[in-house]
């Protein structure tokens, strides 16, 4: 049966409904005291792997209308990705508010000097400008630099398990997992990454 825009109609519901109830488990978390001793670390981890989750079903989208040859999927990529960003910057929130107490000095001072902080600012830099020219009145008008700009999703997604391995003390399983499942998915688009990567390269040459 081939999707239609009723059915991404109740695809995208199921996308808000789901999405608000991970966010009301975040509240109920934080109000509850569940986060244990360290609560920052607890909210952080939360909305970190939230982000993280998000990206890379994102980046699932595609390849997945593409099997199932359920083009009227990728008309859903859009919103997941909008919530990415609405993770990434509830965990860029988290740390800024919560551990540096809203210092903006400090906190280009701690992206400068702490690596995993400079990779997870230019992971959000990058979703940040991919949300913002996400509508398709900004895809009409700038045209081709609109898709080159989208392209910069696949640094997103190395960068993020990057960040994730980086920042963790001690596990290194969970990350190894993440950077295991993006290098897959770029794996998958590999001919569409040759394209992007070498046509310059030829066109220079």
């Amino acid at each position: 049966m081939r999707l239609t825009i009723k059915h991404v109609f109740w695809v995208k519901a199921a996308i808000h409904f789901v999405s608000l109830i991970f966010f009301a488990d975040l509240v109920w978390r934080v109000l509850s005291e569940s986060f244990g001793a360290d609560p920052v670390e607890g909210i952080t981890h939360y909305t970190g792997i939230a982000a993280l989750n998000t990206l890379i079903l994102t980046l699932i989208i595609s390849p997945l209308a593409k099997v199932t040859k359920q083009g009227m999927l990728v008309r859903c990529r859009r919103m997941v990705g909008l919530y990415a960003f609405f993770w990434a910057t509830l965990h860029m929130l988290t740390y800024f508010s919560l551990d540096l107490g809203f210092n903006i000095a400090l906190l280009g001072s701690e992206i400068v000097k702490r690596p995993y902080l400079t990779v997870g600012a230019t992971c959000w830099l990058i979703l940040f400008a991919l949300t913002v020219t996400s509508t398709s009145r900004i895809q009409r008008s700038m045209g081709a630099k609109w898709q080159k700009l989208h392209n910069s999703v696949y640094i997103a997604l190395i960068l993020a398990p990057i960040h994730f391995y980086w920042s963790s003390k001690s596990e290194l399983i969970e990350p190894a997992i993440y950077f295991a499942l993006a290098i897959s998915l770029l794996l998958i688009r590999w001919k569409t990454l040759k394209r992007i990567v070498f046509r310059p390269v030829i066109r220079r040459s």
